[in-house]
Protein backbone atom coordinates (compact mmCIF):
# COMPACT_ATOMS: atom_id res chain seq x y z
CA UNK A 1 0.00 0.00 0.00
CA UNK A 2 1.37 3.50 -1.19
CA UNK A 3 1.66 5.92 1.18
CA UNK A 4 -1.52 8.80 0.64
CA UNK A 5 -0.69 11.76 -0.95
CA UNK A 6 -1.31 14.99 0.59
CA UNK A 7 -3.99 16.33 -1.18
CA UNK A 8 -5.57 13.38 0.35
CA UNK A 9 -4.76 13.65 3.92
CA UNK A 10 -6.04 16.95 4.13
CA UNK A 11 -9.24 15.74 2.11
CA UNK A 12 -9.62 13.24 5.21
CA UNK A 13 -8.81 15.94 7.60
CA UNK A 14 -11.06 18.59 6.07
CA UNK A 15 -14.10 16.06 7.37
CA UNK A 16 -13.40 17.11 10.67
CA UNK A 17 -13.59 20.28 9.65
CA UNK A 18 -9.69 21.50 10.81
CA UNK A 19 -8.55 21.94 7.00
CA UNK A 20 -8.53 25.16 6.71
CA UNK A 21 -6.37 25.68 9.85
CA UNK A 22 -3.44 24.01 7.90
CA UNK A 23 -0.81 26.53 7.54
CA UNK A 24 2.06 23.79 8.97
CA UNK A 25 1.07 21.61 6.46
CA UNK A 26 1.10 23.66 3.19
CA UNK A 27 3.79 25.04 0.88
CA UNK A 28 5.93 27.34 1.50
CA UNK A 29 6.40 27.17 5.18
CA UNK A 30 8.78 29.39 6.31
CA UNK A 31 11.41 28.33 8.63
CA UNK A 32 12.55 30.29 11.80
CA UNK A 33 14.22 33.58 11.17
CA UNK A 34 18.26 33.22 12.19
CA UNK A 35 20.30 35.81 13.43
CA UNK A 36 20.74 38.71 12.14
CA UNK A 37 21.88 39.00 8.50
CA UNK A 38 21.94 35.16 8.47
CA UNK A 39 19.29 33.31 6.70
CA UNK A 40 18.14 30.07 9.03
CA UNK A 41 20.23 27.83 6.13
CA UNK A 42 23.13 29.50 7.05
CA UNK A 43 26.08 27.31 7.21
CA UNK A 44 29.43 27.92 9.33
CA UNK A 45 32.59 26.33 9.47
CA UNK A 46 32.97 23.24 10.78
CA UNK A 47 34.33 22.66 14.78
CA UNK A 48 34.70 19.29 15.10
CA UNK A 49 36.05 19.33 18.66
CA UNK A 50 33.51 21.95 19.69
CA UNK A 51 31.40 19.38 22.04
CA UNK A 52 35.08 17.96 23.13
CA UNK A 53 36.65 21.07 24.07
CA UNK A 54 33.13 22.41 25.71
CA UNK A 55 33.39 19.30 28.07
CA UNK A 56 36.21 20.19 29.19
CA UNK A 57 35.20 23.34 31.08
CA UNK A 58 34.49 22.69 34.77
CA UNK A 59 30.95 21.75 35.66
CA UNK A 60 28.59 21.01 38.22
CA UNK A 61 26.32 19.43 40.11
CA UNK A 62 24.47 22.84 41.36
CA UNK A 63 22.03 22.34 38.55
CA UNK A 64 20.09 20.11 40.81
CA UNK A 65 17.08 21.19 42.59
CA UNK A 66 17.59 21.01 46.40
CA UNK A 67 13.94 22.33 47.17
CA UNK A 68 11.42 21.06 43.91
CA UNK A 69 8.03 20.95 45.02
CA UNK A 70 4.65 20.96 43.72
CA UNK A 71 0.74 21.55 44.66
CA UNK A 72 -1.06 18.97 45.26
CA UNK A 73 -4.24 20.52 44.85
CA UNK A 74 -3.63 20.99 41.46
CA UNK A 75 -1.15 17.50 41.15
CA UNK A 76 1.51 19.01 38.86
CA UNK A 77 2.39 23.14 39.23
CA UNK A 78 4.88 24.69 41.68
CA UNK A 79 3.21 27.77 42.19
CA UNK A 80 5.96 28.94 44.31
CA UNK A 81 8.22 29.68 41.43
CA UNK A 82 7.60 28.60 37.72
CA UNK A 83 8.21 30.05 34.67
CA UNK A 84 8.29 29.41 30.54
CA UNK A 85 11.28 30.66 27.78
CA UNK A 86 9.34 32.50 24.69
CA UNK A 87 10.99 30.34 22.65
CA UNK A 88 11.58 26.42 22.22
CA UNK A 89 14.56 27.06 20.60
CA UNK A 90 16.93 30.38 19.71
CA UNK A 91 20.60 30.50 18.14
CA UNK A 92 23.32 32.39 19.50
CA UNK A 93 23.04 35.99 19.13
CA UNK A 94 19.58 35.92 19.56
CA UNK A 95 17.41 37.21 22.56
CA UNK A 96 14.85 34.86 23.95
CA UNK A 97 13.00 36.09 27.05
CA UNK A 98 11.78 34.41 30.61
CA UNK A 99 9.03 34.37 32.23
CA UNK A 100 8.02 33.70 35.91
CA UNK A 101 5.43 33.68 38.11
CA UNK A 102 6.21 33.68 42.17
CA UNK A 103 3.02 33.10 44.67
CA UNK A 104 3.56 34.14 47.16
CA UNK A 105 4.86 36.74 45.86
CA UNK A 106 8.73 36.95 46.34
CA UNK A 107 12.03 37.99 45.11
CA UNK A 108 13.58 34.94 42.76
CA UNK A 109 17.12 34.12 40.62
CA UNK A 110 17.77 32.27 37.97
CA UNK A 111 20.88 29.92 37.03
CA UNK A 112 21.44 28.89 33.73
CA UNK A 113 23.22 25.84 32.95
CA UNK A 114 24.25 23.99 29.48
CA UNK A 115 23.43 20.11 30.24
CA UNK A 116 26.35 17.80 28.99
CA UNK A 117 29.10 15.66 30.64
CA UNK A 118 31.54 17.93 32.19
CA UNK A 119 33.60 15.87 34.20
CA UNK A 120 30.32 13.55 35.03
CA UNK A 121 28.84 16.70 36.82
CA UNK A 122 26.37 16.97 33.91
CA UNK A 123 26.20 20.35 33.38
CA UNK A 124 27.78 24.32 33.34
CA UNK A 125 26.78 27.25 35.07
CA UNK A 126 26.75 29.55 31.99
CA UNK A 127 25.40 32.85 33.80
CA UNK A 128 24.02 33.63 36.79
CA UNK A 129 20.66 36.74 36.83
CA UNK A 130 18.57 38.10 39.61
CA UNK A 131 17.60 38.86 41.90
CA UNK A 132 14.32 39.85 40.18
CA UNK A 133 11.13 40.92 42.07
CA UNK A 134 8.74 38.54 41.64
CA UNK A 135 4.78 38.56 41.00
CA UNK A 136 1.73 36.60 40.88
CA UNK A 137 1.02 36.35 37.17
CA UNK A 138 -2.38 35.54 36.23
CA UNK A 139 -3.34 32.17 35.42
CA UNK A 140 -4.59 31.74 31.53
CA UNK A 141 -8.20 31.48 30.85
CA UNK A 142 -9.71 28.26 29.16
CA UNK A 143 -10.21 28.64 25.36
CA UNK A 144 -11.58 26.63 22.74
CA UNK A 145 -9.87 23.39 22.72
CA UNK A 146 -8.92 23.60 26.36
CA UNK A 147 -6.29 25.97 25.32
CA UNK A 148 -4.52 27.41 28.28
CA UNK A 149 -2.13 30.38 27.07
CA UNK A 150 0.44 32.56 29.35
CA UNK A 151 0.77 36.07 28.35
CA UNK A 152 3.31 36.54 31.27
CA UNK A 153 5.06 39.57 31.65
CA UNK A 154 8.64 38.52 30.81
CA UNK A 155 11.17 38.58 33.74
CA UNK A 156 14.44 38.97 31.84
CA UNK A 157 15.43 39.06 27.95
CA UNK A 158 18.70 36.92 27.67
CA UNK A 159 20.98 38.13 25.09
CA UNK A 160 22.54 34.61 23.82
CA UNK A 161 26.11 35.07 23.95
CA UNK A 162 27.88 33.81 20.45
CA UNK A 163 29.94 31.51 22.18
CA UNK A 164 27.23 29.66 23.77
CA UNK A 165 27.63 26.00 21.83
CA UNK A 166 24.31 24.41 20.91
CA UNK A 167 22.78 22.07 23.64
CA UNK A 168 20.31 22.01 26.04
CA UNK A 169 19.99 24.98 28.64
CA UNK A 170 17.81 24.92 31.91
CA UNK A 171 17.27 27.85 33.97
CA UNK A 172 17.28 26.58 37.54
CA UNK A 173 14.74 29.09 39.44
CA UNK A 174 14.77 29.84 42.87
CA UNK A 175 12.42 31.44 44.97
CA UNK A 176 14.01 33.88 47.84
CA UNK A 177 11.46 33.55 50.26
CA UNK A 178 10.62 30.21 50.08
CA UNK A 179 14.15 28.47 48.83
CA UNK A 180 11.62 26.56 46.50
CA UNK A 181 13.07 25.68 42.88
CA UNK A 182 11.89 24.84 39.75
CA UNK A 183 13.20 24.85 36.15
CA UNK A 184 12.64 26.26 32.44
CA UNK A 185 14.31 24.89 29.21
CA UNK A 186 14.92 25.70 25.96
CA UNK A 187 17.22 24.66 23.10
CA UNK A 188 19.82 26.02 21.18
CA UNK A 189 20.98 25.08 17.90
CA UNK A 190 23.22 26.47 15.51
CA UNK A 191 23.94 26.59 11.98
CA UNK A 192 27.39 25.10 12.11
CA UNK A 193 28.13 21.75 9.94
CA UNK A 194 28.61 18.73 12.52
CA UNK A 195 28.19 14.65 12.57
CA UNK A 196 25.62 14.12 14.57
CA UNK A 197 21.81 16.11 15.48
CA UNK A 198 20.12 14.85 18.08
CA UNK A 199 16.54 15.84 17.79
CA UNK A 200 14.66 16.51 21.38
CA UNK A 201 11.29 15.25 21.37
CA UNK A 202 9.77 18.39 22.87
CA UNK A 203 6.48 18.07 21.01
CA UNK A 204 5.93 15.50 22.70
CA UNK A 205 7.28 16.76 26.25
CA UNK A 206 3.94 19.60 25.72
CA UNK A 207 1.61 16.90 24.48
CA UNK A 208 2.12 15.60 28.30
CA UNK A 209 1.99 18.32 29.73
CA UNK A 210 -0.85 18.90 32.16
CA UNK A 211 -0.13 22.20 33.77
CA UNK A 212 -1.82 24.18 35.64
CA UNK A 213 -3.94 20.98 36.40
CA UNK A 214 -5.57 18.28 33.59
CA UNK A 215 -4.99 20.47 30.34
CA UNK A 216 -2.54 18.33 28.01
CA UNK A 217 -3.46 17.00 24.43
CA UNK A 218 -5.28 14.34 26.29
CA UNK A 219 -7.31 15.75 28.68
CA UNK A 220 -10.46 16.78 26.90
CA UNK A 221 -12.44 17.29 30.31
CA UNK A 222 -14.14 14.16 30.55
CA UNK A 223 -10.78 11.50 29.87
CA UNK A 224 -7.73 11.89 31.69
CA UNK A 225 -6.29 9.68 28.55
CA UNK A 226 -8.58 11.15 25.43
CA UNK A 227 -6.22 10.29 22.06
CA UNK A 228 -9.10 12.55 19.62
CA UNK A 229 -9.22 15.61 18.00
CA UNK A 230 -10.33 18.97 19.18
CA UNK A 231 -7.69 19.38 22.17
CA UNK A 232 -4.96 22.54 21.75
CA UNK A 233 -2.11 23.21 23.54
CA UNK A 234 0.47 25.56 24.19
CA UNK A 235 4.32 26.11 24.41
CA UNK A 236 3.51 29.59 26.14
CA UNK A 237 3.21 27.64 29.65
CA UNK A 238 5.65 26.43 32.36
CA UNK A 239 6.01 22.46 32.26
CA UNK A 240 4.43 20.93 35.40
CA UNK A 241 5.74 17.58 36.66
CA UNK A 242 5.35 14.14 34.68
CA UNK A 243 2.89 12.81 35.49
CA UNK A 244 3.70 8.59 34.51
CA UNK A 245 6.25 6.05 34.37
CA UNK A 246 8.41 7.70 37.08
CA UNK A 247 8.42 9.99 39.92
CA UNK A 248 10.75 12.55 38.75
CA UNK A 249 10.94 15.80 40.67
CA UNK A 250 12.98 16.82 38.75
CA UNK A 251 10.88 16.95 35.75
CA UNK A 252 9.50 19.98 37.22
CA UNK A 253 9.83 22.88 34.37
CA UNK A 254 12.32 20.61 32.25
CA UNK A 255 9.36 18.60 29.67
CA UNK A 256 10.81 15.12 29.26
CA UNK A 257 14.37 15.85 28.83
CA UNK A 258 15.39 14.43 32.17
CA UNK A 259 13.50 11.59 31.73
CA UNK A 260 14.55 10.10 28.21
CA UNK A 261 16.48 12.28 26.46
CA UNK A 262 19.52 13.06 28.99
CA UNK A 263 21.47 9.79 29.43
CA UNK A 264 22.23 10.24 25.90
CA UNK A 265 23.97 13.52 25.44
CA UNK A 266 25.56 12.88 28.95
CA UNK A 267 27.28 9.48 27.28
CA UNK A 268 27.68 11.22 23.68
CA UNK A 269 29.21 14.15 24.92
CA UNK A 270 31.08 12.28 27.40
CA UNK A 271 32.38 10.61 24.13
CA UNK A 272 33.67 13.45 22.60
CA UNK A 273 31.41 13.08 19.48
CA UNK A 274 29.97 15.79 17.16
CA UNK A 275 26.50 16.68 18.42
CA UNK A 276 24.40 19.68 17.79
CA UNK A 277 21.19 19.76 19.34
CA UNK A 278 17.46 21.02 18.23
CA UNK A 279 13.81 20.51 18.24
CA UNK A 280 11.25 18.97 17.04
CA UNK A 281 10.10 22.56 15.60
CA UNK A 282 13.37 23.08 13.84
CA UNK A 283 12.89 19.94 11.93
CA UNK A 284 9.21 20.70 10.80
CA UNK A 285 10.27 24.35 9.75
CA UNK A 286 13.90 23.82 8.95
CA UNK A 287 14.40 21.33 6.40
CA UNK A 288 17.48 22.86 4.41
CA UNK A 289 19.13 22.80 8.42
CA UNK A 290 19.11 18.45 7.79
CA UNK A 291 21.47 18.89 5.51
CA UNK A 292 24.60 20.16 7.63
CA UNK A 293 24.84 16.50 9.71
CA UNK A 294 25.56 12.90 8.61
CA UNK A 295 23.11 11.59 11.80
CA UNK A 296 20.54 12.85 12.76
CA UNK A 297 19.10 10.91 16.04
CA UNK A 298 15.13 10.55 17.49
CA UNK A 299 15.78 10.38 21.13
CA UNK A 300 13.02 8.89 23.75
CA UNK A 301 9.64 9.51 23.43
CA UNK A 302 8.96 11.33 20.25
CA UNK A 303 5.50 10.33 19.52
CA UNK A 304 4.27 13.62 17.79
CA UNK A 305 4.99 14.80 14.14
CA UNK A 306 3.74 17.30 11.78
CA UNK A 307 3.16 16.62 7.94
CA UNK A 308 5.84 18.30 7.29
CA UNK A 309 8.56 16.55 9.78
CA UNK A 310 7.53 13.49 8.74
CA UNK A 311 8.07 15.00 4.78
CA UNK A 312 11.01 16.92 5.76
CA UNK A 313 13.18 13.42 7.20
CA UNK A 314 12.21 11.11 4.00
CA UNK A 315 13.00 13.35 1.47
CA UNK A 316 16.45 13.76 3.76
CA UNK A 317 16.76 10.05 4.27
CA UNK A 318 16.68 10.19 0.29
CA UNK A 319 19.08 12.57 0.04
CA UNK A 320 21.22 10.24 1.67
CA UNK A 321 21.04 11.49 5.55
CA UNK A 322 21.49 8.40 8.00
CA UNK A 323 18.84 8.47 10.75
CA UNK A 324 18.91 6.67 14.26
CA UNK A 325 15.88 6.13 16.19
CA UNK A 326 16.63 5.65 18.96
CA UNK A 327 13.20 6.24 20.45
CA UNK A 328 9.77 4.35 20.92
CA UNK A 329 5.88 5.21 19.85
CA UNK A 330 7.60 7.52 17.18
CA UNK A 331 5.95 9.92 15.08
CA UNK A 332 2.52 8.02 16.30
CA UNK A 333 0.30 11.56 16.30
CA UNK A 334 -0.43 13.98 13.16
CA UNK A 335 -0.23 17.41 14.35
CA UNK A 336 -1.06 21.03 13.09
CA UNK A 337 1.20 23.73 14.59
CA UNK A 338 -0.36 26.93 14.79
CA UNK A 339 1.51 30.43 16.11
CA UNK A 340 0.84 32.21 19.24
CA UNK A 341 -1.23 34.75 20.34
CA UNK A 342 1.86 37.10 19.18
CA UNK A 343 1.56 35.72 16.31
CA UNK A 344 5.59 33.73 17.02
CA UNK A 345 5.42 30.66 14.93
CA UNK A 346 4.65 27.12 16.12
CA UNK A 347 3.72 28.05 19.39
CA UNK A 348 0.76 25.91 19.63
CA UNK A 349 -0.64 22.66 18.57
CA UNK A 350 -3.40 20.30 17.96
CA UNK A 351 -4.11 16.20 17.29
CA UNK A 352 -5.69 15.88 13.67
CA UNK A 353 -5.08 11.99 13.15
CA UNK A 354 -2.59 8.97 14.10
CA UNK A 355 0.10 7.82 11.29
CA UNK A 356 -0.17 4.79 9.54
CA UNK A 357 -3.44 2.01 9.14
CA UNK A 358 -6.10 0.94 11.89
CA UNK A 359 -4.86 -0.90 14.50
CA UNK A 360 -7.45 -3.06 16.53
CA UNK A 361 -5.24 -3.57 19.50
CA UNK A 362 -4.26 0.31 19.03
CA UNK A 363 -8.24 1.11 19.37
CA UNK A 364 -8.99 -1.32 22.55
CA UNK A 365 -6.16 0.76 24.11
CA UNK A 366 -7.07 3.94 23.39
CA UNK A 367 -10.86 3.88 21.99
CA UNK A 368 -10.54 7.40 20.39
CA UNK A 369 -8.76 6.35 17.59
CA UNK A 370 -11.44 4.97 16.01
CA UNK A 371 -12.75 8.60 15.69
CA UNK A 372 -10.00 9.87 13.39
CA UNK A 373 -9.37 10.11 9.95
CA UNK A 374 -6.56 7.61 9.58
CA UNK A 375 -5.43 9.23 6.31
CA UNK A 376 -2.01 10.21 7.63
CA UNK A 377 1.17 8.34 5.63
CA UNK A 378 2.47 5.12 7.33
CA UNK A 379 4.92 6.17 9.68
CA UNK A 380 6.76 2.64 9.09
CA UNK A 381 8.21 3.97 5.88
CA UNK A 382 10.21 6.26 7.47
CA UNK A 383 10.98 4.58 10.79
CA UNK A 384 11.27 0.95 9.64
CA UNK A 385 8.34 -0.19 12.36
CA UNK A 386 5.81 1.41 13.66
CA UNK A 387 3.65 1.38 17.15
CA UNK A 388 1.12 -1.35 17.12
CA UNK A 389 -1.06 -2.71 19.81
CA UNK A 390 -0.89 -2.94 22.62
CA UNK A 391 1.21 0.29 22.33
CA UNK A 392 2.57 -0.02 25.98
CA UNK A 393 4.63 -3.08 27.39
CA UNK A 394 7.75 -4.05 28.28
CA UNK A 395 10.55 -6.89 27.17
CA UNK A 396 14.29 -7.83 26.79
CA UNK A 397 16.23 -6.36 23.73
CA UNK A 398 16.48 -9.90 22.04
CA UNK A 399 19.37 -10.27 19.28
CA UNK A 400 17.81 -11.86 15.74
CA UNK A 401 20.60 -11.63 13.40
CA UNK A 402 24.11 -11.92 15.48
CA UNK A 403 26.11 -11.44 12.51
CA UNK A 404 25.22 -8.20 11.80
CA UNK A 405 27.51 -5.11 11.60
CA UNK A 406 25.53 -3.21 13.81
CA UNK A 407 26.28 -6.23 16.65
CA UNK A 408 29.52 -6.23 15.91
CA UNK A 409 32.29 -6.71 19.21
CA UNK A 410 29.11 -7.63 21.33
CA UNK A 411 29.25 -11.26 21.85
CA UNK A 412 25.29 -11.09 21.33
CA UNK A 413 23.90 -14.74 19.81
CA UNK A 414 21.33 -15.48 18.52
CA UNK A 415 18.33 -15.43 21.26
CA UNK A 416 20.46 -12.95 23.72
CA UNK A 417 18.61 -10.60 25.44
CA UNK A 418 19.86 -7.27 27.09
CA UNK A 419 17.00 -7.34 30.34
CA UNK A 420 14.28 -4.49 30.32
CA UNK A 421 15.74 -2.30 27.75
CA UNK A 422 12.46 -2.80 25.54
CA UNK A 423 9.41 0.07 27.23
CA UNK A 424 6.93 1.44 27.82
CA UNK A 425 6.44 2.13 24.07
CA UNK A 426 7.57 0.30 21.37
CA UNK A 427 7.76 -0.20 17.63
CA UNK A 428 6.45 -3.16 15.77
CA UNK A 429 5.06 -4.56 12.28
CA UNK A 430 8.43 -3.87 10.02
CA UNK A 431 7.81 -2.39 7.15
CA UNK A 432 8.07 -3.63 3.49
CA UNK A 433 11.36 -1.72 2.57
CA UNK A 434 13.82 -3.54 0.07
CA UNK A 435 16.90 -4.36 1.95
CA UNK A 436 15.14 -3.97 5.35
CA UNK A 437 16.89 -6.66 8.42
CA UNK A 438 15.52 -7.08 11.58
CA UNK A 439 18.17 -6.95 14.19
CA UNK A 440 15.78 -7.77 16.94
CA UNK A 441 12.69 -8.92 17.99
CA UNK A 442 10.68 -10.15 21.15
CA UNK A 443 7.33 -10.33 23.09
CA UNK A 444 5.98 -7.51 25.17
CA UNK A 445 4.18 -8.04 27.88
CA UNK A 446 1.96 -5.50 29.67
CA UNK A 447 -1.75 -5.62 31.61
CA UNK A 448 -2.71 -4.11 28.16
CA UNK A 449 -1.81 -7.51 26.57
CA UNK A 450 1.14 -8.66 24.88
CA UNK A 451 3.03 -7.69 21.26
CA UNK A 452 5.43 -7.78 19.16
CA UNK A 453 8.24 -5.35 18.95
CA UNK A 454 11.21 -5.49 16.05
CA UNK A 455 14.53 -3.48 16.19
CA UNK A 456 15.19 -2.72 12.48
CA UNK A 457 18.05 -1.49 10.32
CA UNK A 458 16.92 -0.41 5.91
CA UNK A 459 19.35 1.18 3.29
CA UNK A 460 18.78 4.17 2.03
CA UNK A 461 19.64 5.27 -1.70
CA UNK A 462 23.04 6.92 -1.40
CA UNK A 463 24.63 4.60 1.19
CA UNK A 464 23.28 5.74 4.23
CA UNK A 465 21.40 3.59 6.55
CA UNK A 466 18.67 4.05 8.92
CA UNK A 467 18.43 2.35 12.33
CA UNK A 468 15.10 1.76 15.02
CA UNK A 469 15.61 0.84 18.12
CA UNK A 470 12.02 0.15 19.09
CA UNK A 471 12.40 1.75 22.47
CA UNK A 472 11.32 4.61 24.34
CA UNK A 473 14.10 3.76 26.86
CA UNK A 474 17.73 3.14 24.85
CA UNK A 475 19.49 5.79 26.63
CA UNK A 476 19.06 4.14 29.80
CA UNK A 477 21.54 1.65 28.49
CA UNK A 478 24.35 4.28 27.66
CA UNK A 479 24.80 6.30 31.28
CA UNK A 480 23.00 7.26 34.29
CA UNK A 481 24.32 11.11 34.95
CA UNK A 482 23.54 12.81 37.94
CA UNK A 483 19.90 13.35 39.25
CA UNK A 484 18.50 10.52 36.55
CA UNK A 485 16.00 8.00 37.81
CA UNK A 486 15.27 4.45 36.06
CA UNK A 487 11.75 4.22 34.60
CA UNK A 488 9.58 0.99 35.70
CA UNK A 489 6.39 0.43 33.90
CA UNK A 490 4.22 -2.05 32.12
CA UNK A 491 6.05 -4.86 32.92
CA UNK A 492 9.71 -3.72 31.90
CA UNK A 493 12.49 -2.21 33.93
CA UNK A 494 15.69 -1.28 32.25
CA UNK A 495 18.94 -1.79 34.38
CA UNK A 496 21.25 0.87 33.33
CA UNK A 497 24.43 1.31 31.40
CA UNK A 498 25.15 -2.38 29.39
CA UNK A 499 28.45 -2.59 27.52
CA UNK A 500 26.50 -4.33 24.83
CA UNK A 501 24.24 -1.17 24.20
CA UNK A 502 27.06 1.01 24.18
CA UNK A 503 28.72 -1.35 21.40
CA UNK A 504 25.90 -0.84 19.16
CA UNK A 505 25.12 2.45 19.92
CA UNK A 506 29.08 3.28 18.79
CA UNK A 507 28.58 1.01 15.53
CA UNK A 508 26.00 2.78 14.56
CA UNK A 509 27.46 6.44 15.40
CA UNK A 510 30.75 5.29 13.20
CA UNK A 511 28.85 4.06 10.31
CA UNK A 512 26.74 7.04 10.22
CA UNK A 513 29.83 8.85 10.31
CA UNK A 514 31.88 7.46 8.14
CA UNK A 515 29.14 6.33 4.98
Amino acid sequence: MTDPSRREVLSAISTLGVAAMLPGVLPGCAAPEGPPGAPSTAITKRKSDLIRDENEKPGTKDWILKKPAIDRAVKYRCPWVEGYFSRASARAGETITLHVSTSPESKFTVDLYRMGYYGGAGARLVSSLGSFEGKIQTDPRVEKGRLRVCTWEAATKIAIPSDWPSGVYLAKLTSEKEGVQSYAVFILRDNRRADFMFQCSDTTWQAYNRWPSQYSLYDNGASQWYWGTGIDVSFDRPYGKYNQIVDQPLSTGSGEWLLWEYPLAFWMEQQGYDVTYVSNIDTHADPAGLKRVKGFLSVGHDEYYSLPMFENLKQAIADGLNVGFLSGNTCCGLIELLPGKDGTPNRVFRRLDRFGPADELGNKTFPDMKTLPRRAPNESTLIGARSIGPIVGGAPWICAKPDHWLLAGTGMKDGDGIPGLVGWEWHGEPAEIPGLEVVAKGETNSGAGKGIYTSTVYPGAKGNIVFNAATCWWADGLSEPPGYLHPKAHGAEPKGPDPRVRKITANLLERMKNS
